[in-house]
């Protein structure tokens, strides 16, 4: 029997293709379409607005029948609104909203104790394994004798709403846990003086139609290590929400990661 699939923001960008690639995987089935209750979209089949055809399933602002696993790619308010659901009803959820406060991430964290979810700030693959890497590379680094500048410069869409994204604030969680890093700053301006070996700085850049592209720079005295992953279409997004919803069907209540997905940990 192939997986049921409720797609939580089905009217957006991200919804869309979701939605589109679901209707294309022969073991997922999509059964529902979310949208909040004023969306434009509702009665709006969610396969004809995706461009994958017709799927005989209306967007609504309600839930009507049981799903498998649900899939949030909306707002903080959206996001808010399906986790009370899911918590509600038990029902597995992929946290792909970015942007959120530590006020709702506590919220999903506890739900999680009654629930099975992934949160993460990005669900692309070759992100998380870049995440691991970053990691890695600041722990052999940490104790470099002449010191490791860090800067994290991030590139999104034009439409993109938060800045910097929730992906670059984790490559530098992930630094700072191992260099230990106490200042994070946005962006510089005037003339600030020497650069203190205890910050990241972090650098958004909002342009056109880019999709997603992260560089971590670890600069030393005499050579410097970049690491960058780009995104080419948000279908690498949506694939690994898909990867996430896959994982956690069979899944015991608990947060869960992309590394647990990946099989990083």
């Amino acid at each position: 029997m192939p997986i049921t699939v409720g797609v939580n923001g089905a009217g957006g960008r991200m919804g869309q293709r979701v939605v589109a690639l679901t209707m294309q995987d022969p073991e997922l089935l999509l059964a529902a379409a979310l949208e909040y209750a004023q969306s434009p979209v509702l009665g709006q089949d969610a396969g004809e607005l995706a461009g994958a055809g017709r799927a005989g399933i209306p967007i609504t602002s309600e839930l009507g029948q049981a799903v498998d696993v649900i899939i949030d790619f909306s707002t903080p308010d959206g996001l808010r609104s399906v986790l009370a659901l899911c918590e509600s009803r038990r029902i597995p959820l992929v946290v792909a909203t970015t942007g959120i406060s530590a006020e709702l991430r506590q919220a999903v964290e506890e739900a999680a104790q009654t629930t099975p979810i992934v949160m993460a700030p990005s669900m692309s693959m070759a992100v998380n394994l870049v995440m691991k890497l970053v990691s890695e590379a600041a722990r052999v680094l940490r104790n470099n004798a002449d010191g490791v500048d860090v800067e994290i410069i991030e590139r999104h869409h034009r439409f993109k709403e938060d800045a910097p994204s929730g992906t670059a604030l984790q490559f530098g969680r992930l630094v700072a846990e191992q260099m230990g890093q106490e200042n994070h700053i946005h962006g510089r301006e005037g003339r600030i003086g020497k650069r203190p070996l205890n910050e990241i700085g972090y650098h958004a850049v909002r342009t056109g139609d880019n999709v997603g592209e992260h560089t971590i720079i670890f600069g030393m005295m005499g050579e410097t290590i970049d690491l960058t992953v780009r995104g080419h279409t948000r279908d690498s997004y949506a694939f690994g929400a898909l990867a996430a919803a896959r994982f956690l069907v069979s899944r015991k209540a608990g947060l869960y990661s992309m590394a647990d997905v990946l099989g990083l940990n």
